[in-house]
């Protein structure tokens, strides 16, 4: 078998994706999620001008040696560009493969470790009644786990709450828009959302909360520790992690778990946390992070270190990126839990999928491949538009970390 084609698809259904389908001589294609939230284009440059043409005629089962190509050989490595490109090649491949043996792509990874992927959900409220209806609404749909975001007194716009009547989605058309942020309201306002969620739904329902990397070592530490009586499933990015030994600070002073890693594409942007037992659990997505070769070897060097996965599954990553997701969730030994954001009915229009939601689990379906397919010509009735994300500064105008 040789690749023969390889070409890119970028649309917009409610927002933007960028989609690489790889097709063969025998007829069988795989394909991709190349979507780098906001800088879409720039991938999609870096896949046509660099890397596409360097695909052509070779065997697209070698799924190791073209990874090794695609990052040793451009000399430039890692980055988020870098890396969202190989693994659009990479998760294109591996679905190739699947169809080409009939066999969903889990099977290729080890085979199922479980029954089911658990998953967890978005509740939000512009305060802590909204938040609670909102909780106790997602419990009522089965989830076992539920992310809560509420509104901070004082402060005009917090993360994770959207705005009044639209769902949550944070890439907005035109240039960036600026919020303004506060930490000390913020840190005086979380302990009594989780003390109001644990008073009104008890102790079974799995809570876990988003820092949006705002915080440095000792506010995180301060905030996990206020947090310990909740006894949340994770505190979400409590500071930006590239000063990977902050982390060692947060770990001093509190046992309330610690998930990181969305914003990292490589093993090496989480070495040190994991060998250093400062993080529990690791966030990298597989569409940032190199692709499934890479997002495997990660996890199993989590193993080594009790650190469980924890990927990042919000709406700026298509449904490819979800299947992959579950396929890897569901076939690794140290899975943790996977993040499930709704997408919108148009998104899930384009991209027909097999994954299922049940009783607080997922499934990738049984499927050969990923077992996702690309309506193009609906793709082709809505074409990109550029957006960007927000971004936040302090009450005296100083830009922090959105």
């Amino acid at each position: 078998m040789k690749i023969t084609a390889a070409r890119l698809i970028v649309c917009s259904p409610d927002r933007n994706f960028v989609t690489l389908r790889i097709d063969t001589d025998e007829g069988i294609y795989g394909l991709g999620d190349a979507t780098l939230n906001g800088r879409e284009l720039a991938v999609a440059a870096y896949l046509e001008e660099h890397v596409l043409p360097c695909l052509i005629g070779r065997d697209p089962f070698q799924t190791e040696d073209i990874w090794q190509y695609l990052y040793r050989g451009a000399y430039w490595r890692r980055g988020p560009v870098t890396m969202t490109s190989i693994a659009a090649v990479d998760v294109a491949l591996w679905d190739i493969k699947g169809k080409a043996l009939n066999t969903p792509l889990y099977n290729l990874l080890g085979g199922r470790s479980r029954e089911g992927v658990l998953v967890y959900t978005h509740a939000n409220g512009r305060d802590i009644p909204e938040a609670l209806d909102s909780v106790r609404k997602y419990m009522d749909e089965g989830y076992l786990a539920v992310r809560a975001q509420a509104g901070v007194p004082g402060v005009a716009s917090s993360y994770g709450v959207p705005k009044a009547g639209k769902p949550y989605e944070p890439a907005e058309r035109g240039l960036p828009s600026e919020s303004l942020w506060s930490t000390e309201k913020y840190l005086n306002f979380a302990p009594s959302l989780f003390e109001k969620l644990r008073v009104e739904l008890g102790s079974d329902v799995h809570l876990l909360h988003d820092v949006h990397h705002r915080l440095t070592p000792i506010e995180a530490a301060r905030l996990g520790k206020s947090l310990e009586p909740f006894h949340l499933f994770w505190m979400e990015d409590p500071c930006p992690a590239e000063l990977q030994e902050s982390f060692e600070l947060i770990r001093r002073h509190t046992t309330t778990p610690i998930a990181t890693g969305e914003v990292f594409n490589s093993l090496w942007d989480a070495h040190d946390l994991m060998r250093h037992h400062l993080i529990d659990y690791i966030r990298m997505t597989i569409v940032h992070g190199g692709g499934i070769t890479h997002a495997k070897k990660t996890a199993d060097f989590a193993a080594l270190y009790q650190v469980r996965t924890g990927y990042h599954g919000a709406t700026d990553l298509s449904p490819i990126t979800m299947a992959a997701a579950l396929h890897l969730g569901l076939a690794v030994h140290n899975f943790g839990i996977q993040e499930h954001m709704h997408h919108s009915p148009l998104t899930d229009g384009v991209f027909t999928h097999q994954y299922t939601f049940d009783a607080g689990y997922m499934h990738p379906g049984n499927a050969p491949g990923l077992g996702v397919e690309i309506d193009e010509a609906l793709a082709a009735k809505y074409p990109y538009q550029r957006a960007y994300l927000p971004v936040a500064r302090k009450l005296d105008g100083t830009l922090t970390d959105w």
